[in-house]
């Protein structure tokens, strides 16, 4: 099934889709509906069960904040970075429902987390229960975050998503169908989701625009992150390491250094960037998580800096190609796979990203249909068993390095694509199925609980 463009690079807070934009997403859900069936303001207590998943590792990815925030009837746009919505949560013992109903509110009371228990539709599950005041259920759901911010309710879990396939010009399931309907229609990958998105997104503007909205938040935390120093929040007293790192290589360059590598340290230091201010909780866009979110900034920013583009239009449409191509790739992997780390382990996020970035910049830089999915397959078969067990679960040990790696990938796996025809031995379809299937047969310790791996012998908690 098509996912649009717009769903796999969404605006949310740091410092994970999955255990952060889901979960706020899911809880603002809840309270709408309560206010839709006129319970608002029979509301008096508020229970959320966090299980699996979220909740081993919900305090470290902020998944207790997010509720709180979705709870607040808060989206991620509506979040004003300088005020501590959460500060003044624990200071007045009290949320304010929906934005203007008060009730009584305690993290430590009102949000439980079930680590024994995991719900057999997903490890991402949380449970909301809102009682009155003589503690009577006014109504009780059950939601999965499934990755990259998607929710789905337990009724809609089957279908692993909350909304009917879109009326769109160029429905596709497969890699195949997709080359299949880029050769009938003499489109190239690009062109096929730009025409999809103009049937979707009949409200915009201008879908150009917004994709160049989205990229303009991605360099800004490129920008940003290359700023800021001190250490991450969370405990582990991990550092910011990219400022320093865009220090060091400044001062190369001041001394004339001719080091032939220097692209893969630009490409570094972008993704740290990146994945330092996710981690720190930022205003991020998923591509297509959160902890992977380094990735495509650093490769579409490695694309600017070094492709041989004529003038600045150019270059935005050698940008519009790179996201709209990564976005049928992703579209592919969520519809036969999975993007979420708690299913499949790092490899549906950072090695999806990977794929992702892989595939847009080869067409960016000219590649054909073929050697696009051929970039993509490439950059996969070489994340396939990538674990996620982050430690303490916090997003930064290994993540951060591992969003440099995955971009250094991806630069990697676009170029020996494109010095190929694009004939290739090995399918992206059937490398999409062997890390669903890899994925699935992972140890549930590896798969984002921070009960073994790196988070059970590097450090301890």
């Amino acid at each position: 099934m098509y996912y649009s463009l717009f769903e796999i690079f969404a605006v949310g807070i740091g410092p994970s889709s999955s255990h952060t934009v889901g979960p706020m997403k899911a809880a603002h859900r809840f309270v709408k509906n309560l206010a839709k069936q006129n319970k608002l303001e029979k509301t008096t207590k508020l229970i959320a069960r966090l299980y699996g998943s979220l909740a081993l590792t919900g305090i470290g990815h902020g998944t207790l904040n997010a509720i709180a925030y979705g709870f607040m009837g808060l989206n991620a746009e509506d979040i004003t970075p300088d005020k501590n919505y959460i500060q003044e949560i624990k200071d007045n013992g009290e949320l304010c429902l929906n934005v203007h109903h008060f009730i009584a509110f305690s993290f430590d009371k009102n949000i439980i987390l079930e680590k024994k228990i995991t719900l057999p539709e997903h490890s991402n599950g949380m449970k909301f229960t809102a009682y009155d005041e003589n503690d009577n259920i006014l109504l009780e759901e059950t939601y999965f975050s499934v990755g990259g911010g998607t929710i789905a309710r337990q009724d809609e879990i089957s279908q692993r998503i909350d909304r009917a396939p879109y009326n769109v010009p160029f429905q596709f399931n497969s890699c195949k169908e997709l080359m299949k309907l880029c050769d009938q229609n003499k489109l190239s990958i690009a062109e096929v989701v730009m025409q999809n998105e103009k049937a979707i997104s009949l409200k915009r503007t201008s879908v150009i625009t917004d994709i160049l909205r989205l990229e303009h938040i991605m360099e800004e935390n490129i920008d940003v992150g290359m700023q800021k120093s001190g250490e991450l929040p969370g405990g582990l007293k991990v550092k910011r390491h990219a400022k320093e790192m865009y220090e060091r290589l400044k001062n190369r360059f001041e001394n004339n250094s001719t080091d032939s590598l220097t692209a893969l340290d630009w490409i570094n230091i972008w993704a740290f960037a990146v994945a330092e201010e996710n981690a720190a909780g930022g205003r991020m866009v998923t591509a297509p998580t959160m902890g992977s979110a380094g990735i495509i900034p650093a490769v579409l920013r490695y694309m600017k800096r070094y492709g041989k583009f004529r003038n600045e239009n150019e270059k935005k449409n050698a940008t519009v190609t790179f996201l709209a191509t990564a976005s049928a790739i992703c579209s592919l992997y969520r519809s036969n796979a999975s993007i979420s780390g708690a299913e499949v382990g790092c490899q549906g996020e950072v090695g999806v990203a990977c794929s992702m970035a892989a595939a847009g910049l080869a067409a960016a830089f000219g590649g054909n249909n073929r050697q696009i999915e051929n970039a993509a397959e490439i950059a996969m078969e070489h994340n396939l068993g990538l674990t996620c067990d982050p430690i303490c679960g916090l997003v930064q040990v290994p993540c951060i390095e591992r969003n440099a790696m995955g971009a250094i990938k991806a630069v990697n796996a676009a170029r020996l694509a494109l010095q190929n025809t694009g004939n290739h031995v090995v399918s992206l379809d059937s490398i999409i199925k062997t890390m669903y299937e890899t994925g699935l047969s992972l140890n549930k310790d590896y798969k984002e609980t921070s009960l073994a791996g790196i988070a059970k012998n590097a450090l301890s908690c």
